[in-house]
């Protein structure tokens, strides 16, 4: 082997060792949603949602069922195994039929979900399959 090639193996070894860890890490995140320069993160209120992004396109209301959990440590502690009805509210922002939808899950006041979905659509246009 000529030297030049001795000391490349090194190099590459580190290169495919960095290479390998980016893999590891995994898909990035949408953690956020923009509304102009505001962001949006899961953790934000419903009141701070309004004030960023003001009213959204389309609201859900349901409710779902749990067990009345605080967390402590990032770990739940659960305070009984009665169920409690919780207020669940899915918003959708639809920002054009240029940019991507929006919805937010809401679980009791609080964004604790961001989903990102197709194009929007302009609003009195005609209904089309979705």
């Amino acid at each position: 082997m000529h030297r030049s090639e001795q000391s490349s193996i090194p190099q590459l070894a580190a290169a495919s060792l960095l290479l390998l860890a980016l893999f590891a890490i995994g898909p990035a995140r949408a953690d956020g949603f923009r509304c102009g320069t505001k962001l949006v993160v899961e953790g934000s209120t419903r009141g701070e949602v309004l004030a960023r992004c003001g009213e959204p396109t389309d609201v859900e209301h349901r409710a779902i069922l749990r067990r009345p959990t605080f967390w402590r440590h990032g770990r739940p502690h659960y305070l009984s195994d009665t169920l409690v009805e919780v207020p669940l509210e899915l918003w959708t922002y639809n920002l054009g039929p240029n940019k991507l939808m929006r919805r937010l899950r809401l679980e009791d006041g609080i964004v604790v979900e961001i989903e990102t979905l197709g194009y929007g659509y302009r609003p009195g246009a005609p209904d089309r399959a979705r």
